[in-house]
Parts: structure tokens; sequence; C-alpha cells
């Protein structure tokens, strides 16, 4: 692809939209300044974990008040709201470095609170819902407020539900400065892990990443039936495994996708729902797990890869799901795929960008090597900023010896870090840099990373912000009790019926996700959910994954479906319609985690192999039969008594009583033979 010049002392513009304001000017160098803090403490780690956890926050503040300014929708007040935004942005930007500079002094005073503690305790918890609400809207601040009000009135409730009370200098301090509060473990990990990953996910997209995933999935099943909506499925799925959101993947994929699967006969809604249960699903497909796989080790002091075993099988029965709904909706529509000659060679794209890939393989190989994930990301992504300028420097270089000598030579040069640790990585990339102003090559290459940087910092916003405002919830919990209350009503009911126990779970999931992003989603579900179903038996893993899926399913339940709203604009259906075609699509996705509870076989929390062979074939052919109750088709249309006995037969195989499954199986063997015969007789006929 080829750019226009642009000149070396001018930033590079950022693309606009209204998810995504334009980073230009001075908002464009705060962001590079952000970036690179981050990339600095993440190597060598020359701060406190607490100080880093602070002026994360306050460069959180300080881009969204400059790129959400108030009034903005109000000409004859933008300026006044711009001056505003700017005064707000450095206001909790310089709150920020108030905890660098007097570290020492509030770590002796803990929770003794002086003036300026109150200000700025105060103002940064005010700032930090605002800011929550211009990026996200008024979901997770009303939770949080409601939360917040909670802690602060709770004692005059009734019954249970009444706390001891506390005084207002707890909860600032509690909120404010402790490491309960807004600078609690999500902020931690936002600030270390999550913002690396999220940059590692902005460079593999600039550098083109969508396009070989995309160029992939028309390749290998773009000619199928159904072709344009597995295509969908594949690549959003792919493209989830880097990126750090769901919604922001409908948005990115879905802009292809959507129109593709339009134009070959699916209905606008249907199209809208494939993409957006196609790009939640990849929020639970390892190894980044939109992020979430992080927060849940430090939650739960377990391995990261302990995670990714768990969350493995239940992410590709949930894309197995996906594919085969497709499958079956263009079966009964009668839809094919794209003509052969007209989808890309997958292996041709494979070819001109394999390189693209050996940073995410390098990345997986150190998780599961036992490496940090803040370790594994910085080499990951330096070994992504490495490979492109590389490239870069050797532009114009014809000779195929010099071209593997140079190669060569830079493995041996990044080789260096196992020895001197990443700061090799930084030396590299300067020599790479230096050599491509030398040779005057690069400047797209020079121009992309900037991009990446700036790109980077502002995907990281929305999580950062909900990261800060979720630990409201996290400290109000912590401080008052009131997860055990809740969680000894769900208790008294489990302790009869299981089921009934985990359904109440599953809703209230449902309800407290609804409206909000994955990573705070988790944390709030986690911290109230979790340790109910801990308490009725269900192994640690398990139950966090539970209410984590169920999270997940939120951003696709309706009324509040962020994945379908995102997508309604694209697909030019209402969010409801796209809301209730998600439903359908991911029906697995409601089902496996259930499953999941009464067989934790099928999250690997065994060493049976043939329990996780029995618990994974199942769910397979459970899978089959619900999609062709949910479709209406499996070789040919079904009757409404079919579709019943099929969704009736599979159900029978997550029960997990004596027999069900027996008689699950039988009843399918019968509906799969009845079916034949009759689709048989009618394609005679």
């Amino acid at each position: 692809m080829s750019h226009d010049p642009a000149p070396e002392n001018a930033p590079p513009a950022a693309a606009s939209s209204p998810r995504h304001p334009e980073l230009a000017g001075l908002t464009f160098w705060i962001a590079l300044a952000f970036s690179a803090f981050q990339l600095i403490t993440a190597a060598f780690s020359p701060l406190s974990s607490q100080v880093v956890r602070t002026v994360h926050v306050g460069f959180v503040l300080l881009l969204i008040f400059t790129l959400y300014p108030p009034f903005e929708t109000r000409e004859r007040w933008r300026n006044l709201g711009q001056t505003l935004g700017w005064t707000l942005g450095l206001v909790g930007f310089v709150f920020g470095l108030y905890h660098w500079r007097y570290e020492a002094d509030l770590t002796q005073r803990a929770g003794e609170l002086i003036a300026s503690d109150w200000v700025v305790g105060v103002v940064t918890l005010a700032l930090v819902f605002e800011a929550a609400r211009r990026v996200m809207g008024w979901g997770l601040p009303l939770v949080c407020a409601v939360f917040l009000a909670y802690g602060l009135f709770g004692q005059h409730l009734p019954g249970v539900l009444a706390h001891r009370g506390f005084g207002l200098d707890q909860i600032v301090s509690t909120l404010g400065f402790g490491t309960e509060g807004i600078y609690g473990t999500p902020t931690y990990v936002s600030s270390s892990y999550i913002f690396l990953f999220i940059l590692f996910g902005a460079f593999l997209e600039q550098a083109g990443m969508i396009a070989l995933f995309t160029d992939f999935a028309m390749g290998t099943v773009g000619h199928t039936r159904g072709g344009p909506a597995k295509v969908a499925v594949i690549s959003s799925g792919l493209m989830g495994t880097i990126n750090g959101s769901g919604v922001a993947n409908v948005v990115t994929t879905g802009q292809f996708t959507i129109p593709l699967m339009k134009r070959f006969g699916y209905s606008p809604a249907f199209a809208g729902g494939v993409e957006a249960t196609s790009s939640m699903g990849g929020q639970i497909m390892p190894p980044v797990m939109g992020a979430v796989a992080f927060i849940m080790a430090e939650t739960i002091n377990v391995p990261y890869v302990a995670i990714v075993k768990a969350a493995l099988i239940p992410a590709i029965l949930y894309f197995v799901t996906a594919f085969w709904m497709v499958h079956l909706e263009a079966g009964r529509r009668g839809l094919h795929g794209l003509p052969k000659d007209q989808c890309p060679d997958p292996w041709a794209a494979v070819r001109e960008r394999w390189h693209l890939l050996l940073p995410l393989l390098g990345l997986v190989v150190l998780l599961f090597s036992g490496y940090t994930p803040l370790f594994s990301g910085t080499v990951g992504l330096a070994l992504t900023v490495v490979l492109i300028f590389g490239a870069a420097a050797l532009s114009g270089v014809q000779s195929r010896g010099l071209r593997v000598l140079f190669w060569a030579l830079l493995g041996l040069a990044c080789a260096g870090f196992f020895r001197f640790g990443v700061g090799t990585f930084f030396v590299v990339i300067a020599v790479l840099l230096a050599l491509t102003y030398a040779r005057r090559v690069g400047a797209d290459a020079r121009r992309l990373a900037l991009l990446a940087l700036a790109d980077g910092a502002r995907h990281a916003l929305p999580v950062a912000i909900a990261c800060a405002l979720v630990g409201v919830i996290i400290g109000i919990i912590n401080l008052t009790g009131v997860a055990a209350e809740l969680g000894g009503q769900i208790i008294a009911v489990g302790e009869n019926n299981l089921l009934l126990a985990l359904f109440l779970t599953m809703v209230i999931c449902l309800v407290l996700g609804m409206g909000i992003p994955t990573i705070p989603n988790y944390i709030i579900t986690s911290s109230l959910a979790a340790p109910v179903l801990l308490k009725l038996g269900v192994p640690l893993i398990v139950s966090h994954m539970f209410v984590f899926y169920f999270g997940i399913m939120a951003d696709l339940t309706p009324p509040v479906a962020l994945a379908a709203f995102a997508a309604a604009p694209i697909a030019g259906a209402s969010a409801l319609a796209i809301g209730m075609q998600a439903l359908r699509v991911a029906i697995a996705g409601f089902v496996v985690p259930f499953m999941a509870v009464y067989s934790p076989a099928l999250m690997l929390q065994t060493d049976n192999w043939v329990d996780v062979a029995w618990i994974v074939f199942k769910a397979l052919v459970a899978i089959g039969m619900w999609g062709a109750g949910a479709i209406g088709y499996l070789w040919a249309p079904l009757r409404a008594w079919e579709r019943a006995w099929a969704v009736a037969a599979a159900s029978l195989l997550v029960v997990a009583y004596p027999l069900t499954d027996e008689i699950g199986l039988a009843l399918i063997a019968a509906f799969v033979a009845w079916h034949a015969w009759q689709a048989r007789r009618a394609a005679a006929a």
C-alpha cells in the first residue's frame, strides 16, 4: 500500500470516528508520551507499582477529557468545552503526579487524610466517574454510583443489607488512596499487562494482521456453503485473539464482513448477529482473552497457563457452534459461497505476511514457558517492532544472500535478551531506526510505528478508565462485605438445587454485565457471584469461568447489548433484532458453562483424558442438535415438533443425572435416523 509523503515533523493523523475521536496536535504527542511511559515502566520498573498506577490513571484522565470535551455537540460553546476539557484533564494528570511526589508521606499517614489529600481524593474520584461516562455512557458509572451510595448510606437500609456505617474519610481513603479502590488490582493489571497487549494488537493491526486474517478466512471457507458468514466467524475470532475489545472488533472487522454477508443473501439482522457473536467470542479465545485471563490469574492466584487450559475447549466449542449455525442457516436459505476464482489464495496471504505471526507465536511460547505476562507481552511487542523496522531497513535490497544474512544476524542480536534483558530490544530497534534514516528508506514504517503507539494509547482509554472505576465496586464490597450477604441468599437456594443456583447466578451476571465492557464486567461478576459457586462446591477456575462467560454473553443479550449496538449501523438493522439473532448463533455460550460445572473435565480440570473425550463428544452432539432446533434445519427443514425433539434430547446431555446421557443419545439417534429418512424421501419425490 502506498502512502503520500508526510512532513517528518508532523504527527500522522489518526482515523477519526464517533467512537474514536481524532488524535491530532498536542493530544497525539500526549498519547505518544503515555505509550512511552508504559513501555519504559514495563521494561525497566523504575517506579513503584502504586506510582505507575496513579500516573497511568492521570494520563488516562488527561487524554479522555481532551478527546471528549464537554459541549462538543454545541457549536457556540465548543471553545469553552475544549478549554474546560483541557483544564479537567490537566487537573487529573497533576493529581496523579501528587501520589508520586508525596509517595513516602502518603504511606506513613495511610488512612489519615490531610487537607490536600481530601481535595486530591474527592476530585480524582469525581473525574474518574465523569471520564467513564464520557467514554462509555451512563451504564457503568450508574452501577458504580449505586455501590458508592451503598457505602455512604447503607447503614440506613433494613435487614441484612445494612452495614455498620463508614465515615467519609474511610470511603475516600479506601477508594482514592488504597490498593482496593480506583488504584486497585484492575488498574494494576491495566497499567501493566493490558496496555502492553493493546499496544501489541495496535502494532499488528497497523502492520496488516487484519488483512492476513481476512484473506486467510476468505481463501479457506469463502467458497463453501454460506462462505461469507463463515469468513466472519473465522476472521473475527482470529482478530479477537489479539484484540482487547469485542465491541472494537465488531467495528473493525464488521465493516467488511457484514456487507459481504448481506450481499450473499443473509438478512441484515442475522449478518449483524453473526459478527457480534464472533467478535465477542474472541474475548474467550486464548491467548489474550480480552486481557481478562491476566486479571483472572491475579485474582485467584493461579498461573496464567491454568486459565488458558480451562478456557481452550469451551472457546473452541463456542466457535464450532457459530460455524455450525451459519452453515445451517445457509442451507435453510439455499445460500452458496463466493465463486472460487474470486477468493484469495490463503497460503499466498500467509507467505506474504507470515512474519506477522512470529511475534504472536513468540508470545504464546513465552507464556506457556512460564514467563510472566508482563515479560511476554514486552517481548512480543518488541519482536513486532523489530520485524517492522527490519523489513523497512531491507527495502530495495535484492540480493537473497544479503537478506538471509541480515535476518540471521538480527535474530542473533534479538536472542541477546536472554542474557541482557529486554534492554537488548531497545538497542536493536534504535540501530534499525538509524539504518532506515541512513539508507533513506522506511518512512512508512516510522509513520506506522507512531500511529500504532498513539492508537494503542487511545484504544486503551475505555479499558483503563473502566478498570479504575470498577475499583469503586471492589473497594465498597471489601469494606462492607455485601457480597457475602448476597451470596448467602443464593447459597441457601443452591443447597437444595444447584441448577437453580446456577441459573440465578447467570441472571445476576447478565444483568450486572449489561452495557459494561468485558474487563469491568468480569471484575464485577467475579466479586459478587464467583464466591457463591465456590461455596457450592464448584471448582475455583470453573466458577470464575462461569461468571466470565455470562458476562461476555451480556454484551449479546437484549435490551442492552453493546456488540449488537455496535453492529446495528453497519448492518442497517435494529440492535434488538441483531441481539436476538446473536442469541441464536451463540446458543452454546449459554449452555457450555453449565456443562462445565457438572463435568469440570470440559475445562480440563482432570488428568483422565477419557472423561475429557466423553464430555467433548457430548458437547459436540448437543451443539449439533441445538443448532438444528434453533435454525429449524438439518438436511431439510424441520417441523416444530422435530425442533422441540432435537432441543429436548440435547438438553438431556447437560443435566448430568443418572441415565440422562443414555436417554439423550438414544433420542438423538432416533431423531437423526428419522430425519435422514424423511429428507431422502423428500429428495426422491
